[in-house]
């Protein structure tokens, strides 16, 4: 036991190798904790996903400073990985709640128009779309596009006429 409490410590009362000690175990918790909540967490960057990106780095960053004791910091962040599971599972069940929790795509351009009005709820200029078309859509004018959407991601995608 004195040799768990001199290279874990207890409080926030931390030295060095301690800390790095709490670090180096975190570390290995949190890629368990990322493999579990699946690869969608750190792939689809959503808000749904990006959400339990920050809280997790957020709490586990207390068990390594010792801000909060180390088990429960720990059983806290798997609830969280374990919920953030369970309710993608539902969103592949639901569309409702897919919808809710993830959002949905907003046209920004369609049938040879922009959309202003989803262009202010976007916090989108034109010039922001024109240079989508010409990154995204290797595309000069909007004359060869035939759709733009906001993504749930919050990246831009272009569909350019066939």
């Amino acid at each position: 036991m004195n040799i768990i409490l001199a290279l874990f410590g207890e409080g926030k009362d931390l030295n060095v190798l301690q800390m790095c000690s709490r670090a180096l175990v975190v570390f290995f918790i949190a890629l368990v904790m990322v493999r579990v909540s699946g690869r969608r967490t750190f792939g689809k960057r959503t808000a749904f996903d990006n959400t339990l990106a920050i809280i997790l780095g957020a709490v586990l960053s207390r068990a390594i400073v010792g801000a909060s004791p180390f088990v429960p910091t720990i059983c806290c962040s798997l609830l969280l990985v374990l919920l953030h599971r369970l309710l993608a599972y539902a969103c592949i069940k639901s569309s409702f709640i897919d919808r809710h929790l993830k959002g949905m795509s907003v046209p920004l351009y369609r049938n040879g128009q922009l959309d202003e009005d989803n262009l202010t709820r976007s916090l989108l200029t034109k010039k922001d779309i024109m240079s989508d078309v010409r990154l995204k859509g290797n595309a000069t004018s909007l004359n060869e596009i035939h759709e733009i959407y906001m993504e749930t991601s919050g990246e831009v995608s272009v569909i350019k006429k066939s």
